[in-house]
């Protein structure tokens, strides 16, 4: 009898001269340090495979991934070493290269130089994380958070100044809800227009491990080797050049090597209406952060108040596509008007906890007021994972791909998809304080889905709670 064998093909987002270290990082850092999982472990340099164990040490599937020295694709095959393999194992495999490719390009990224210009604005340093732009999260990642630190500070203050303070804050939320996305457009780096729609990213990438000058340059010489290297390029032709930048780093006494170095030239303002034409709306305000962190966010109340902002790592991570189709969750946020049925929804439960419950507990018992407390936040923040799942259905259903977003998210939340191979870690995600579910169960979800599935959906919503209560109690079991 034979045996039906998958095939798949993986492109690294790395440079060609990479791919041999790429072989060597898999093996050294996700499978040896998980031979519970894997066995027969052999590698190459343009080549691995191995086994793959149950919880019994019994070999399941044969795994074999190979490329070539001037290929940019990976080939991956997988192949059942027993009977009756179901998919879903078939595709943790699969999931389970993706994953460390996804680490070391993590680990190439960190150990980057990585600049990012829009053409004719002000030449802004790279910032590592977005902390500095947290503000644009109190849309939605942050409204209930936001409402938390509401209500402990008018926990104090109604105790001491009286009934009207619940109110008042409400107010006060309100008309940071309903200019968010006047707030996410302040704090961004750049704004794009039709006029000037680009984005120009290049990045020389050191693999994991390796010690080079550069990393120990300062941040005033970085500037500087900006601005020339965009005087030289992008100032003149409107492009990037490798060449000359490689002769800009040369300058500058940087020892580097030319074929390292990857360019990327971005139509944003293409991207984002392309997204909005599928849904019918118009262009929103488009803002760029100058942030190494892959996110995207949609901020407003309705989608006529729209304020879309990206990070420049997005266009390092993502393609156009896998940017459209996180686009498309964001515009899902729009089109419900999640941003108010949250605030809603935290609304009544706040004005509840003070004129009722507060009233009520404070004479009882402090113990049994924190522990309302976390119940009606978990219980908020669980209920908020029902809108963030829609928003991922509402994606699938208007940009038609499902697995271009699930693979999005894949590459966004590897890290904490392999945590979320424990059950136990599984668990507590779903109680955690996040309004989104855990990564597992949202490209799980959106790889199930297809034009039959997507078009039998009748209430987006409604079906979200209901596959959002599912994972939960799957999660138990």
């Amino acid at each position: 009898m034979s045996v039906k064998s998958y095939s798949y093909t993986i492109v690294p987002e790395i440079p060609q001269s990479y791919t041999s270290k790429l072989y060597e990082y898999i093996n050294q850092f996700f499978l040896l340090p998980q031979k519970y999982r894997f066995a027969d472990i052999s590698q190459g340099p343009f080549f691995i495979s191995y086994s793959t164990l149950d919880s019994f040490g019994k070999r399941r599937v044969h795994v074999q991934a190979s490329g070539a020295e001037q290929s940019e694709q990976m080939n991956l095959t997988i192949t059942p070493l027993v009977d009756a393999v179901p998919e879903d194992e078939i595709l943790q495999s699969k999931e389970d290269m993706d994953i460390a490719v996804d680490m070391f390009e993590d680990q190439v990224r960190k150990n980057s130089i990585f600049f990012a210009w829009e053409q004719g604005e002000t030449i802004v340093p790279e910032t590592v994380s977005e902390k500095k732009n947290s503000p644009s999260r109190i849309l939605l990642e942050t409204q209930i958070l936001v409402m938390s630190v509401f209500m402990t500070v008018g926990l104090i203050l109604f105790y001491f100044i009286g009934p009207l303070v619940p109110i008042i804050l409400l107010a006060i939320q309100f008309v940071f809800v309903f200019y968010s996305n006047k707030i996410i457009a302040r704090t961004a780096d750049w704004r794009i227009t039709e006029k000037d729609p680009f984005i120009h990213v290049l990045q020389y990438p050191l693999s994991p491990g390796e010690d080079h000058p550069i990393q120990n340059i300062p941040k005033d010489t970085l500037v500087k080797l900006k601005k020339q290297i965009y005087q030289e390029t992008i100032a003149e032709k409107g492009e990037l050049d490798c060449q000359k930048a490689h002769g800009v780093f040369s300058e500058f006494g940087i020892d580097c090597k030319q074929e390292n170095f990857m360019a990327r030239k971005v139509n944003v303002y293409d991207v984002v209406k392309r997204t909005a034409d599928r849904f019918g709306f118009k262009v929103p305000e488009i803002v760029i952060s100058n942030t190494q962190a892959p996110n995207a966010a949609a901020s407003g109340v309705s989608p006529s108040r729209g304020t879309v902002m990206i990070t420049t790592g997005t266009f390092v991570q993502l393609s156009d596509e896998e940017i459209v189709s996180v686009l498309g969750h964001e515009f899902g946020h729009l089109k419900g008007h999640d941003p108010l049925w949250l605030y809603g929804l935290s609304a009544v439960q706040y004005l509840f906890w003070f004129y009722v419950v507060f009233e009520w507990l404070q004479v009882s018992s402090v113990f049994l007021l924190i522990i309302y407390l976390w119940i009606l936040l978990t219980i908020t923040y669980f209920i908020s994972k029902f809108f963030e799942a829609r928003a991922d259905l509402t994606s699938a259903m208007v940009i038609r791909e499902p697995k271009v977003l699930a693979d999005s998210l894949e590459k966004i939340g590897f890290q904490r998809l392999l945590l979320e191979r424990t059950p136990s870690f599984r668990f507590q995600e779903w109680l955690s304080f996040d309004p989104h579910p855990p990564i597992y169960f949202r490209i799980a979800r959106l790889r199930k889905l297809d034009a039959t599935t997507i078009a039998e959906i009748k209430h987006p919503l409604m079906r979200s709670a209901e596959d959002v209560t599912k994972g939960f109690f799957d999660s138990l079991s």
